[in-house]
């Protein structure tokens, strides 16, 4: 017997893409998020294009995947797309030691995190 599907959890007009494994810090990412929330996906896409952060080229790809979801899975019109939310998830940490004076050590903590965006279709009346 096939396993049963899981009810979606968005709306029609909405559609998610999600990125796991981003090595950087969650507090970093969440800047590049907060620059894209509630833009038009063209306008959200130009400002990661010329954003000056590193990680905005993995955001780019995201809204990309996010764009792509909704044209070809959903059906929805691309031109009506934006940004409903972009947020951002603590993921593993990397624990390495570093050499010190006098024979110590001190702990480097390598963040990972992981990026959400959620994008929706413009209704006629909006």
């Amino acid at each position: 017997m096939a396993k049963q599907a899981k009810a979606r959890r968005l709306p029609a007009s909405s559609v998610q893409a999600k990125v796991v494994n981003l090595r950087i810090s969650p507090r970093k990412l969440n800047l590049v998020a907060q620059s894209i929330r509630g833009l038009k996906v063209q306008r959200a896409l130009n400002e990661l294009e010329f954003s000056p952060k590193r990680i905005a080229s993995d955001v780019r790809k995201a809204l990309n995947s996010a764009i792509s979801n909704a044209e070809n899975n959903h059906n929805l019109d691309i031109d009506n797309l934006f940004v409903a939310e972009a947020y951002v998830g603590k993921n593993l940490v990397m624990k390495r030691f570093a050499a010190r004076a006098r024979g110590r050590s001190s702990r480097i903590e390598k963040p990972f995190s992981e990026i959400t965006i959620v994008v929706r279709e413009l209704g006629e009346a909006a």
